[in-house]
């Protein structure tokens, strides 16, 4: 054996320990071999690779907040950069080692560029890309009681950086909401009225997940997006409730019924209202209390070379 001793008085033939006193000096880092300085071949085919990097690389960072005010969240970053085929690989820690440059500051999509530059500048990259995803949240006044409480929303802010220079700014956001059926609401009425028999339409908890490229030089905040996505659909479900909300939400949920199509197109109307929107793509899945399968629907702006609604994980859409 080489790292265990098979005698009580005998030695192992490779000793063990470790020396938590030990620290490197400058000239023993410099002695310390590099991986990418080897001149063997790598291995597969020759050719560039697209995306290479970290995923759920996670850190607490600052972001700014509508009011101006700051609020530090979790956050998992995805970074990647493009690798030319002449390259090996590259040094991962350097793409998080950029993130803590600016662990201090307030993240912003403009953020985001200052560190997609270093990315380039520090990998040898042609295209960079970062995704910071957190939960980000929101106060929510109750219907009718005056209780108030946090709504959490799955949220990312995305930035591409092309070989070309050009930065594009993407938010996705993510919208869970109640939708009441159209279809049973009447036939529950006509039961009642010609049987005179009780019966409850039935809704589910559904969600929209916006996607957003930005105009040049627009800013827009998550508190805006859920804006649009309340006065689109109206029906957010609820955080903190008494009796009059619940009997409240009943009475919102009658007043504005919607199929899954509704849904996509009352987002799109408060969307391509917005000009600081330059793009935007809404994926909407309304989670069916009659069905054992979801209703889906896939909408967007229409952009040439922008989104496609080519959305088809809808398994990601439950909620």
């Amino acid at each position: 054996m080489y790292l265990h001793k098979t005698k009580a008085e005998a030695k192992a033939p490779i000793a063990r320990g470790y020396d938590a006193s030990f620290r490197p000096s400058e000239e023993y880092r410099d002695s310390m071999p590099d991986i990418m300085d080897s001149v063997e071949s790598m291995h597969g085919a020759s050719v560039p690779i697209q995306q290479v990097g970290v995923s759920n690389f996670r850190l607490p960072l600052k972001y700014r907040r509508l009011d101006g005010s700051e609020i530090e969240l979790e956050t998992s970053v995805v970074g990647t950069v493009s690798l030319e085929a002449s390259l090996k690989g590259i040094n991962m820690s350097r793409i998080m080692r950029s993130f803590y440059e600016h662990k201090d500051e307030a993240f912003t999509l403009d953020t985001i560029k200052q560190v997609l530059d270093k990315f380039r500048e520090k990998v040898e990259s042609l295209d960079a890309r970062v995704a910071l995803r957190f939960n980000y949240p929101i106060a929510q006044e109750s219907l009718r009681s005056g209780l108030n409480g946090y709504q959490y929303y799955q949220s990312a802010l995305e930035g591409r950086l092309s070989k070309m220079g050009v930065f594009e700014k993407r938010i996705v956001f993510d919208f869970i909401y109640s939708s009441a059926c159209p279809c049973s609401a009447e036939l529950a009425e006509h039961a009642r009225d010609t049987r005179n028999a009780y019966s409850i339409p039935h809704s589910q908890r559904s969600k929209a997940r916006i996607w957003v490229t930005l105009a040049e030089g627009a800013d827009l905040s998550l508190e805006e997006i859920q804006g649009h996505c309340v006065n689109g659909l109206k029906t957010e479900t609820q955080v903190m409730v008494k009796r009059e909300d619940e009997q409240a939400f009943a009475e919102l949920n009658g007043a504005y019924i919607k199929f899954v199509e509704d849904a996509a197109r009352s987002i799109f109307k408060e969307l391509n209202a917005d000009p600081r929107i330059a793009d935007f793509q809404v994926a909407c899945s309304h989670l069916e209390s009659l069905h054992s399968h979801d209703a889906v629907s896939v909408i967007c702006k229409g952009v040439e070379g922008g989104y496609q609604a080519d959305f088809s994980d809808f398994n990601d859409l439950i909620c």
